[in-house]
């Protein structure tokens, strides 16, 4: 008997990493004729990553729209400087594009302009007190933390559906743990982080971090830091679905491997009875992890 197909939406994130301008649009020129159904455009970790000017996003938000994906403007996730602010401001008062607040000064801007927007997952909601309190400001989709879990999940999912608020959980791409003021990449370079000499352009996917026994430990991201293992749940996707997942969202690494990875995850919710994701595809190696959905410790995967 063949099972329905997953009736759940693929969202691209913020590509976390600094491209090049021609990068990001041979990028997203390739994600308008994927499966994809929601793209988030925009720098969300290091303001300083300037290829792109904010006209250069609502370019290809324009070439996306027509191209019918769902377009989101995302929002940095550290504020520290009034033109950071500042730049906020014309993502939440905008009235063209849904936005995505990575921080509550996002949410303010965006409540006090009457602004829908979509709780980033750096906007920690873990109960339905808080749910309840973004509802109130403008919330209208809920990314999930990536350390809650399927049985976390159970309470809340409840509590956002009658909420008419839709739930978006990762399902690949590395985990997003911490931000801090100092630039990591900038030391691993021995710069000082106003001279960082824009390093990350050098790095794709981030510099991996092992421990000093030759295990991978974390992804080092300018100012963020990620996990060095790949969150991988696209086997899973019958799961999420019966937890009430409505989104499955994906974390840019490489943009080769991101575009093959969309293709697969596009092919897995149009049949479900055959879901098997095929990592033998994708141009680099990587870790997986699937620990947070399974309630066990994050790094560890269980195929």
């Amino acid at each position: 008997m063949m099972t329905d197909k997953l009736n759940m939406k693929i969202s691209v994130a913020s590509v976390p990493y600094f491209w090049g301008k021609e990068s990001y649009f041979e990028f997203y020129k390739k994600i308008a004729q994927s499966p994809a159904d929601i793209v988030y455009l925009g720098e969300t970790v290091c303001s300083k990553r300037r290829s792109m000017s904010f006209r250069d996003w609502l370019e290809i938000a324009r070439q996306l729209t027509g191209a019918g994906k769902q377009v989101v403007l995302s929002t940095l996730t550290l504020l520290e400087a009034e033109s950071e602010l500042g730049y906020l401001s014309k993502i939440a008062c905008q009235k063209d594009y849904l936005v995505e607040a990575n921080d509550m000064a996002a949410v303010e801007v965006a409540n006090q302009n009457n602004n829908p927007f979509v709780a980033g997952c750096a906007i920690n909601i873990y109960n339905n007190q808080s749910l309840q309190r973004l509802i109130t400001l403008g919330l209208t989709r809920w990314q999930v933390p990536v350390e809650l879990g399927r049985d976390d999940l159970v309470p809340m999912v409840d509590y956002a559906k009658k909420h008419q608020v839709e739930v978006e959980y990762q399902v690949f791409g590395r985990m997003p743990l911490a931000y801090s003021a100092r630039c990591f990449t900038a030391r691993h370079h021995r710069l000082a982080k106003d001279n960082c000499q824009f390093k990350c352009l050098q790095d794709e996917q981030g510099i991996l971090i092992k421990t000093q026994e030759g295990q991978s430990f974390a992804q080092i991201n300018g100012i963020q830091t990620q996990s060095a293992k790949v969150s991988n749940l696209i086997d899973r996707c019958q799961s999420l679905a019966d937890s009430g997942v409505d989104i499955v969202r994906v974390v840019p690494v490489s943009a080769a491997d991101t575009l093959e990875v969309i293709q697969q995850l596009g092919a897995i919710l149009q049949a479900p009875d055959d879901p098997c994701f095929e990592p033998e595809r994708l141009e680099n190696q990587y870790e997986f992890c699937n620990g947070y959905w399974l309630q066990i410790e994050g790094m560890q995967f269980v195929s």
